[in-house]
């Protein structure tokens, strides 16, 4: 029997556990009344409406016997304090332990991704390019450089890239791979220049001509700036939630970000890199509340049933992250989301400027409404900007659009009839 290493995640737990703790004392507070007309507010805790999900609402009108549905006013003045204060501590704690125990269900449950990599055809440094097989039109994936590639390839019953080889396309997937001391000094530049361009010419030397460019998340700005940069090489580009306008519907992030800039370059700068624990927990400040929640629904699911097995597949995939690399760290904190440069037209790729509206190659852009790490007017704002871009809208999230449950027949087979149709120039 192969042994697996011990799942650490979700990580970072200290975090994770940090924000449960916030949102236990948050909810005693939230309840006080500011005003003093609440038996309540004689605690000293001032009237906090922070967590709209929180369950004390819910804990509060129970203790008092009022239906929470028909709350409104000043609710809290029919309370009792010390039967309210009982029932919430029961529920608090009774919500940190289903925490835990789905923490612990997820690190012992006995599913492994089983799934061999993909044949390697080519290196480049860390890089890989790995072949799905195929005989159709040349398609080249291109995964976000902040997470695994393999979220394209993540199970047998969800993995873009063999759907779409079984489906009639050549298809590649670009695996960044571990960066190296090498990898670690490359800014988005020298990702572009080093291996994606390279791994392109590859893939279209392979197929004796232009081939299709798909891209996901961060893989997309970077597919689309290929396309400006070589479009003898691309004769159709998908972008799949590719964030362009990054002042798009994130006032929120961007304020956390600035706050956090002198401290995030601080440790970037001593690490020469930005850690994968880092890079989750500023994924984790998109929503704060989410892990809590899967964990302590994980907590409720049969082990061995469907549903848990593809969590434990999808949270494997989120832990096991790869750290980047400084100089394209700092790019993305300070051009990308602090100045927003690929918006404002400014975005430069060694001296040749990433100008959308010079891209040739027919384009798709898929563009989940769900989705809270690419908001739907990022992604939408790169396909506008590209002349006669088709743009199609999905039901779901930044991740389930490519791993849920629906997403071979909701996402795969529009996206993979879009790549096979033939050359539109």
């Amino acid at each position: 029997m192969t042994a697996h290493p011990p799942r650490t995640g979700p990580r970072p737990l200290p975090l994770h556990m940090a924000v449960e703790g916030w949102i236990l004392s948050s909810s005693f507070a939230n309840l006080m009344s500011s005003s003093g007309a609440s038996p309540l507010s004689k605690l000293g805790l001032p009237f906090q409406n922070l967590l709209e999900k929180d369950p004390a609402r819910r804990v509060a009108a129970e203790a008092a016997g009022l239906n929470p549905e028909t709350l409104a006013g000043p609710w809290q003045s029919h309370l009792d304090p010390v039967r309210f204060l009982d029932a919430l501590t029961k529920e608090s704690t009774a919500r940190m332990n289903r925490f835990v125990a789905g923490v612990q269900a997820y690190r012992n449950h006995p599913h492994r991704r089983a799934l061999e990599p993909l044949p390697q055809v080519w290196k480049r440094g860390a890089a890989t390019l790995r072949f799905a097989g195929g005989d159709g039109p040349a398609v080249l994936y291109v995964p976000s450089l902040v997470n695994r590639g393999y979220i394209l390839d993540l199970a047998a019953d969800r993995s873009l890239v063999r759907t779409s080889a079984a489906q009639g396309l050549s298809a590649y997937l670009l695996d960044w791979g571990d960066p190296t001391s090498a990898e670690l000094a490359f800014s988005v530049t020298g990702y572009m220049e080093g291996v994606l361009i390279p791994a392109l010419e590859e893939v279209s030397a392979r197929a004796k001509g232009p081939v299709r460019l798909a891209g996901y998340c961060m893989g997309g700005t970077l597919a689309a700036a290929a396309a400006v940069l070589r479009p003898d090489l691309i004769d159709g580009l998908a972008l799949l939630a590719a964030p362009w306008d990054f002042h798009a519907d994130t006032a929120a992030a961007r304020a956390l970000m600035k706050a956090m800039d002198a401290p995030l370059s601080m440790m970037i700068g001593a690490e020469g890199r930005a850690s994968v624990d880092l890079l989750q927990a500023l994924f984790a400040s998109l929503d704060p509340t989410l892990t809590g929640r899967k964990f302590r629904g994980f907590a409720g699911l049969d082990p061995a049933s469907e549903e848990a097995r593809r969590f434990v597949e999808l949270e494997d995939w989120l832990n096991e992250g790869v750290p980047l690399a400084a100089p394209v760290m700092k790019e993305v904190l300070g051009a990308w989301y602090g100045a927003n440069d690929l918006a404002r037209g400014l975005w430069r790729v060694s001296e040749t400027l990433i100008d959308p509206a010079r891209i040739t190659a027919p384009a798709l852009a898929l563009v989940p409404g769900q989705d809270r790490i690419v908001p739907p007017d990022s992604a939408r704002a790169l396909a506008n900007a590209i002349p006669g871009a088709l743009v199609r809208d999905v039901p779901f999230g930044h991740i389930g659009m490519i791993a849920g449950g629906a997403a071979p027949k909701r996402v795969y087979g529009p996206l993979i009839d879009w790549l096979k149709i033939p050359i539109r120039r």
